[in-house]
């Protein structure tokens, strides 16, 4: 997403915040209704058309959202789809994912009205973290093939009375309805979201050692003092990394294994 569509994204979050902050735990609701949206979107081209359309009047289109959702939804959510609905947008696509965004802003807003936000973000770079040599569960809970309560079911006996339920809703809803995106990735995703939410970036470091807290401390420092922002540390222990980290930080990536170097150095005298 980008150019307009991440301009009109950006507005309709911030008309969000609020919203969210005054409805506390009950954004929630407002989260459910909103993939609810989502799924519409996703499964009616004429839906997306009609909501989307730039050669619209916008007044038009948000007094359709506004019948197609009352008296049905909460008038907060119906409020938000308005919004989404006059706003322009670069591809009918676009429209579904930024109402995805919302939802997820919504979930994470509910666990931050109780203080568990951070809890959130760390459960689930736990679950990540603890996929990585899990090849088989990974490929299970990310198979379309497979009927959608299947994955939801083994998502609910991996996690249910183990993690936050605020967890348990990005991961069914990862699962269960993947809109195209892995697993493990839009897990990712929602984590980078919830730091956002934190006022921090992640660093997602892979080490072939546990680093100490001092080391982790100073890492911290450097990359807080590149990017300009509080950054929140992701670490994975992989042993097959032979001396060295490679951090990544959305797009970037700095990799100083002893391997990537030897790699390097291979390609310099091939070339």
């Amino acid at each position: 997403m980008r150019g307009t569509s991440l301009a009109s994204l950006h507005a309709a979050q911030d008309r969000l915040e609020p919203v969210l902050a005054a409805a506390g735990e009950q954004a929630h609701t407002i989260g459910d209704q909103l993939f609810a949206v989502v799924d519409a979107l996703d499964a009616s081209t004429a839906l997306r058309r009609s909501l989307a359309d730039p050669s619209r009047p916008a007044q038009d289109k948000a007094e359709l959202a506004r019948a197609l959702l009352s008296p049905s939804f909460d008038p907060r959510t119906v409020e938000i789809v308005e919004g989404l609905a006059r706003s322009r947008w670069s591809s009918e696509k676009d429209l579904a994912d930024a109402a995805d965004v919302l939802g997820i802003d919504a979930y994470l807003a509910s666990a931050q009205a109780r203080g568990a936000l951070e809890t959130v973000e760390s459960e689930l770079f736990q679950i990540t973290r603890g996929l990585v040599g899990q090849r088989e569960v990974r490929q299970a809970l990310s198979d379309s093939s497979t009927d959608p309560a299947r994955r939801i079911a083994l998502v609910d006996d991996i996690l249910v009375g183990k993690v936050d339920p605020v967890t348990i809703a990005i991961c069914r809803r990862a699962t269960g309805i993947p809109r195209g995106e892995r697993f493990v990735p839009a897990l990712v995703r929602v984590g980078e979201i919830a730091a956002a939410r934190r006022h921090r970036i992640v660093a997602s470091v892979t080490s072939g050692t546990e680093l100490s807290q001092a080391q982790l401390d100073r890492l911290a420092g450097l990359l807080e003092s590149a990017y300009g922002s509080a950054v929140q540390i992701d670490l994975t222990v992989n042993p097959e990394v032979v001396g060295g980290l490679r951090i990544q930080i959305g797009s970037d990536v700095v990799d100083s294994t002893v391997l990537s170097r030897l790699a390097d150095a291979r390609r310099r005298l091939a070339g």
